[in-house]
């Protein structure tokens, strides 16, 4: 079972995490730290941004392009 949350760090720099019910029975998690640096706000500006970007758009058609094939082949 995998558990994500996003924690606020403290000023003391230390986390207590309450882990699920479901873990009751478990002796070993892998807990892994993850710098966050975007907010749900900045990633949808990003994504918006990438939405007009040439580089990205040509791929996005490259791509589109090549299952056009494909899809052909199945009719």
């Amino acid at each position: 079972m995998t558990f994500e949350k996003t924690y606020k760090i403290p000023e003391d720099n230390r986390l207590i995490i309450q882990l699920p019910k479901k873990f009751k029975a478990k002796n070993k998690v892998r807990v892994i730290i993850e710098d966050v640096y975007e907010s749900r706000n900045e990633k949808i500006k990003m994504l918006k941004k990438a939405s007009q970007d040439p580089l990205f758009l040509s791929d996005i058609n490259e791509i589109m392009s090549g299952f056009k094939e494909s899809d052909s082949e199945l009719k």
